[in-house]
């Protein structure tokens, strides 16, 4: 058959990988950003290793195309690391690398993925008192010299299962008995074997940009730049978000809940109830010692930003249930009300709309209302409508007594714009909320904060606002960009960063979920979006606890039943 690489067409010789073809018609490069990593091929990721052509076994021993071939026409895409499956696709082969590395030099070392921290990755080391990040570099870029090919090979279950216990990976032996399929496909070389719930670049040779930083515990792997993938990231230290992680794993530690597999036996065994009680109580204490925190401080406002399903809103009101026990008079206010008309959003280089810009918020009018408030006067606050898309002024007027803290919710509140130069900034109070979850697959596969407030964002817009898994998944490119620009970097300014997350919610989340994501096929463009998202889901069992759950949870905020939502 006729193949279509990018528009190019060819002809595929038989057993020849599309690594092969795509040498032969010119398309690599030497940099990473022009190298493919892989392709999409009938809305699938695959590794370019990939035979599209093979010779049947057949006695007449006529070519076979491959049944994604097939499918697709003959159209394959190359991914780059420019866009977000290419970036998935390095950082896979680099965590494959970095194991293997370890595993070469210290067998009996038990590493771990920790967080994501800006451009970095924080990985833990235990029972290594030789360790040696200097080592660690030497035999990566050795591994990377020696451009091993990445194939991936299927064995049974079973096998999977002795091999993981051969190599001590007690955590991946438990995760697999939750796998329903037979089969289980892994990358290997030599004694070593892995695998990261997704394809990985051709060989090793194609890790060419990275660093390694030491820090407390093990190290941080520095992924390429995100606006210029042929050089590092820069790293830049994050000591209020890594103590908050760090927090978070002591949370499972208490909670006897680090992975999946510990999940899935809560679940089995009713002890989730339990967790579900300890964790709201944990969420609880927390919120109670941030309004002490404020009181303390004397603090007449608060900014309460975060990411996109991130649980602002009902921080806010429990922040503020927080605040009346210290008879303040919380008011709850708004960044959306402040919303420029539609009409005069900036248009973004697509040629759209970008409402995750600073400037789509009047900021003027916001820090002018204010330094008012917090000077006693009397503000009309105006109120956006998303139907007419414009700004109006109802008769909704605010002024602040001794008693008053207004606690200010929304993506921007930790932008510094905000706030006049005049305004007394210890009056201010900045709090970041984000669900950085310590729940692990595996110790060698974490689940990504933004993965959990993908799943959130799915179940709420389906569940209470009637959108499609695929319109909300069609936005999320755009949203994480703007937050990547005007969000996480003021993330490590606030006076506390609160988690989110709870470890039970993705058994929860499942029920409501996973029924409307395996319904996708192929043919949608969010396809291998989907498919990432249930690779996850597969391993976790579905709990049936929602009446556990209190009416003020964060988790309610997604599923529905909030109680802040009743008027």
């Amino acid at each position: 058959m006729e193949l279509k690489i990018d528009g190019i067409q060819c002809v595929p010789l038989c057993d020849e990988s599309l690594l092969q073809i795509i040498h032969r018609l010119g398309l690599d490069g030497d940099k990473l950003s022009e190298k493919p990593l892989a392709a999409k091929i009938a809305g699938e990721v695959f590794n370019l290793n990939y035979i599209p052509v093979r010779k049947s076994d057949t006695v007449t021993d006529r070519p076979s195309i491959r049944a994604a071939m097939a499918a697709s026409n003959g159209i394959v895409h190359l991914i780059k690391i420019s866009g977000p499956a290419g970036r998935e696709v390095y950082i896979r082969t680099a965590q494959f690398v970095v194991f293997l590395a370890l595993s070469q030099l210290w067998p009996k070392a038990k590493a771990s993925m920790d967080c994501t921290l800006g451009p970095a990755l924080y990985i833990h080391v235990e029972n290594e008192p030789d360790f040696s990040v200097e080592k660690l570099k030497e035999q990566i870029q050795k591994i990377v010299d020696q451009d091993i090919p990445l194939i991936r090979k299927r064995i049974s279950k079973e096998d999977a299962v002795k091999l993981f216990a051969a190599q001590g990976r007690e955590d991946q032996t438990r995760l697999l008995q939750w796998r329903d399929a037979p089969h289980f496909d892994l990358y290997s070389h030599g004694d070593f074997a892995d695998y990261h719930y997704g394809e990985l670049a051709p060989s090793t040779g194609y890790l060419q940009v990275w660093d390694i930083i030491p820090i407390d515990g093990g190290f941080l792997f520095v992924f390429p730049d995100e606006l210029d993938a042929d050089k590092p990231g820069q790293y830049e230290s994050m000591p209020n978000f890594f103590s908050v992680c760090a927090e978070g794993e002591r949370w499972g530690q208490l909670m006897q809940c680090k992975t999946v597999a510990d999940l899935n036996e809560m679940t089995l065994s009713g002890k989730l109830r339990e967790l579900i009680r300890v964790n709201e109580a944990l969420h609880e204490k927390r919120y109670a010692q941030i309004a002490d925190m404020i009181c303390d401080r004397g603090c007449k406002a608060v900014m309460l930003a975060g990411p996109s399903s991130s649980g602002k809103t009902t921080s806010a009101n429990r922040l503020a249930t927080q605040l009346r026990v210290h008879g303040k008079r919380p008011i709850l206010m708004s960044l959306d009300d402040y919303y420029i008309d539609r009409d005069k959003c900036p248009v973004g280089p697509d040629g759209k709309l970008d409402f995750e810009h600073i400037n789509t918020i009047d900021t003027r009018l916001f820090g002018d209302h204010l330094q008012r408030l917090l000077s006693g006067e009397t503000v009309q606050i105006p109120c956006f409508n998303f139907v007419t898309g414009r700004r109006e002024w109802p008769e909704h007027y605010l002024q602040l007594d001794a008693d008053s803290v207004v606690i200010v919710e929304g993506l921007h509140a930790l932008n510094p714009v905000l706030l006049p130069e005049m305004l007394p900034k210890e009056l201010v109070f900045r709090m970041y909320v984000s669900p950085l979850l310590p729940l692990n697959l595996d110790d060698h596969n974490r689940i990504p904060t933004s993965y959990l407030r993908l799943l959130r964002r799915s179940v709420r817009d389906y569940e209470t606002r009637g959108s499609s898994i695929q319109r909300t998944l069609s936005m999320w490119d755009s949203v994480r960009n703007g937050e990547k620009r005007w969000i996480f970097p003021y993330q490590e300014n606030a006076d506390v960063i609160f988690n989110s997350s709870t470890l039970y919610e993705l058994a929860v989340l499942k029920k409501h979920i996973y029924p409307l994501l395996t319904a996708i096929g192929p043919e949608e463009e969010c396809y291998e979006q989907v498919r990432g998202m249930v690779k996850v889901l597969n391993y976790v069992i579905e709990a049936d606890v929602d009446d556990e759950i209190p009416p003020t949870s964060l988790v309610r905020e997604f599923i529905g039943g909030n109680t802040f939502y009743r008027k």
